[in-house]
């Protein structure tokens, strides 16, 4: 360090003694510590500074010296210059000890910010002047200082530690508790309101910190002396100040405007940390903060969150949040409750939506009001907590529990997943009313949020799929690219497998046009001239939800031999397969030319069975009811429901009793009349999307036996023996993401599986695998 230098206006130092005369050299060099110490302000001139410099020097190396006390010193050169080194080392330490105490004796007339000035001014000083007497004595650190910490002398110090090691022995210990007091009396006037200096409790900061020396080994500085002397006491004050403060103020306010009053003390106490605190402080003052304002009054706050959550007090929810996540756990008990409140909130909207709409619920109104409680609180999740991943479960639970468990599900378990899938398949349908591709894609992720939702996907899964091939089978999608985005949807959801027959749908679809595109040209290869305009389907048997009719059928003589030469077509060209014929799908337009009171002649679009029942009254104009049964092998029942449009529309007309049926008789009615030239006859009734609702739920449960049995067939082939117990265990954490199953199912297939010999009873309730 270079030294500081200024003309004075003092008197100028004497000549600097004979170097042998120890007694006269110490005196010198007294004065020069003194005006370094006390009057440093005026400057050093260079003639002072040199000479006390020169002084240390040759006192440092003098070999034959007159002692303190007169007499001789040995005179070995290295012995002489030890002792001598020494001697000035203990003749510093007293010098500095009579300073120090001088200055406790005078800060006896301060007190309070009095007390703390002096203390700062005082530090100032004697540091600033250490650091001078430091380079000063340089020639002592670097031989006899260096020797004796080398030689692993204990309690040896460099010059300028030596003036913090007695600060702290002499001064510190005598008014650190004073200093401290009057440190905490100026912050609590802070905390109250006033303003203060607060460069002053930095400055006392920095000197507690700085005398954290490690007395055994000077090269290292700890904080202890900061922590017990400085953080121990303002950690304590915190504490008291904070927990008598909350403890009124709770007593007088209400709950909402105590956490708005502990977020401002949290801020200050951060804002303290970085004004003019110890970064070391940060952690045990914010722990402390938390405990006086936030832990001590958590049940307080706790109970206030439902009245909170009834009253959409979405700000105050998320000051409740930021206070209560910084304590430990202090968020589990909100969590609960909030998992509650949407729970009943979701099973609320169903049951009102239940009691508003009855057996006539229609499947976007069940699932909006789904999404509506979800959407609301997945809000409230990302706005006034955080987006917290737990907050965020609790919402997944309560979800879980309103979709798969409420008023409507009562009727049947798996009427979620149905009214999910047939909101889907209005979504995918064409409809008079379109719907933008961006508004179509968005409501098809609205969809996924629900389905992640569902317990049963098995369930979703048999609707969607049939719901889909008669989106397929009768070109009756809005969106190619709609439906392939939702398959990719379930395939990201579900997995491959899922998907799988799903997407095998459309590539049938996609070969059964190249298909008819190659009838076509080979019906003009061949000469023939088409009668009817037809395309057909080829659907594989292993991917389409798709059974064979339930009745026999005589085709109308009219497509016939249509249908005759696509059979012979395709059997060449793909020898071996058989073709069963899905009459109940088939489906067509027919143009009529009988009407009295039209110019314009009507087109009926039509099942192929009322294509086969109109298409007779091109030969006679009545009918009994015993002719039709007879020309197109129909079965009664499905006979019946073919007639029921038809005569609703009056298109026929019939007599002899108000249903079809033996004895009836059937007329053409030439006086037909309709606003519409295109007439919808192929209108499925009420009764037919029951019949076919009940055979989708009774193949999902013979599924599932499979599904069960194959899972259990697995685990065991896997694992050779197992407990009762642990089988129903394992297959259910298998099952479960494809639906919930339940135990007594487990074991009637585990039974089954017994008899079947592919499992044994083994000893102390273990099961087998048999190979």
């Amino acid at each position: 360090m270079s030294g500081r230098t200024a003309s004075g206006t003092s008197s100028p130092m004497p000549p600097v003694p004979n170097r042998e005369d120890i007694g006269a050299t110490w005196t010198y060099l007294q004065a020069g510590i003194t005006r370094v110490m006390t009057d440093l302000e005026r400057g050093i001139d260079m003639q002072m500074y040199m000479g006390v410099y020169t002084a240390i020097h040759n006192f440092c190396t003098s070999q034959k010296a007159v002692g303190w006390n007169g007499g001789p010193t040995m005179h070995a050169t290295h012995k002489g210059a030890h002792l001598l080194g020494e001697e000035l080392y203990n003749k510093l330490i007293a010098y500095l000890q009579n300073h120090l105490e001088g200055l406790v004796e005078k800060s006896k007339s301060h007190t309070d910010e009095a007390l703390l000035s002096y203390y700062i001014r005082e530090w100032v000083r004697y540091t600033t002047a250490a650091k001078y007497i430091h380079h000063l004595f340089r020639y002592l650190n670097r031989h006899w200082v260096k020797r004796e910490i080398d030689e692993g002398k204990k309690y040896i110090y460099d010059v300028y530690t030596l003036h913090l090691v007695q600060w702290r022995k002499v001064l510190f210990e005598q008014l650190s508790t004073k200093v401290m007091d009057a440190v905490l009396k100026l912050v609590e006037k802070q905390r109250n309101g006033e303003t203060i200096e607060y460069s002053q409790i930095k400055q006392v900061v920095d000197s507690f910190v700085s005398l954290g020396l490690d007395e055994s080994d000077p090269t290292k500085s700890t904080l202890e002396v900061y922590r017990h002397h400085f953080e121990q006491p303002f950690i304590a004050a915190t504490r008291e100040y904070y927990q008598a403060e909350s403890k009124q103020f709770v007593a007088e306010n209400s709950v909402v405007e105590y956490m708005k009053k502990a977020v401002t003390r949290l801020a200050e106490e951060e804002e303290r940390v970085n004004t003019y605190l110890h970064q070391d402080i940060a952690v045990s003052l914010k722990r402390t903060c938390n405990e006086a304002l936030i832990a001590d009054h958590s049940a307080l706050l706790r109970e206030e969150f439902q009245v909170l959550i009834d009253n959409d007090r979405e700000e105050d929810m998320a000051r409740m949040y930021n206070l209560l996540s910084r304590i430990l756990d202090g968020l589990e008990p909100l969590r609960a409750k909030f998992e509650t409140h949407v729970r009943k909130a979701g099973l609320a909207a169903v049951e009102k939506i239940q009691s508003a709409e009855g057996d006539k619920l229609e499947p976007k109104v069940y699932v909006d009001a789904l999404l509506d409680v979800h959407t609301r609180y997945q809000g409230l999740v990302k706005r006034a907590f955080n987006d917290e991943p737990e907050f965020t479960r609790s919402l997944d639970n309560a979800c879980r529990e309103f979709v798969n468990r409420n008023e409507v599900c009562k009727s049947g378990s798996n009427k979620s997943p149905e009214l999910l899938a047939k909101y889907t398949d209005v979504l995918l349908r064409k409809s008079s009313t379109s719907i933008e591709e961006a508004d179509l894609e968005r409501a098809l992720g609205q969809i996924m949020t629900v389905f992640k939702y569902i317990e049963d996907k098995d369930v979703f899964q048999k609707f969607y799929s049939r719901m889909l091939a008669r989106r397929l089978v009768h070109s009756n999608s809005s969106s190619d690219d709609a439906e392939t985005s939702m398959i990719s949807k379930l395939k990201e959801a579900c997995g491959f497998e899922y998907t799988n027959k799903l997407q095998r749908m459309f590539t049938d679809m996609q070969i059964s046009k190249d298909l008819n595109r190659d009838f076509k040209d080979h019906l003009q290869e061949v000469g023939y001239t088409k009668s009817v305009d037809s395309t057909f389907s080829i659907l594989g048997t292993g991917f389409w939800p798709l059974v064979p009719p339930s009745t026999d059928f005589n085709p109308p003589g009219e497509i016939s031999a249509e249908i005759e030469r696509f059979i012979l077509f395709y059997k060449h060209k793909h020898d071996g397969r058989k073709l069963t014929w899905l009459w109940q799908l088939c489906k067509g337009e027919i143009k009529t030319g009988y009407c009295k009171n039209s110019k314009t002649p009507f087109t009926f679009q039509v099942s192929i069975y009322q294509m086969a029942i109109l298409l007779l009254f091109n030969e006679k104009d009545t009918y009994t009811y015993e002719d039709m049964l007879s020309a197109t092998q129909l079965s009664s029942e499905v006979l019946d429901q073919a007639l029921a449009v038809i005569l609703k529309a009056k298109v026929l007309l019939m007599a002899g009793g108000d249903k079809p049926g033996p004895g009836r008789t059937f007329k053409l009615n030439y006086e037909f009349k309709s606003k519409k030239i295109r007439v919808n006859l192929n209108v499925g009734g009420v009764k037919e999307a029951k019949t076919e609702e009940a055979e989708t739920n009774k193949t999902i449960e013979e599924d599932r036996k499979l599904v069960l049995q194959s899972a259990i067939v697995r685990i065991m082939k896997s694992r050779k023996k197992m407990k009762h117990t642990q089988l129903v265990s394992e297959t259910i954490n298998q099952i479960r993401s494809r639906f919930v199953p339940k135990v007594g199912d487990i074991k009637k297939c585990i039974e089954i599986l017994l008899d079947k010999e592919y499992l044994e009873r083994l000893d102390d309730d273990e099961l087998g695998y048999l190979a």
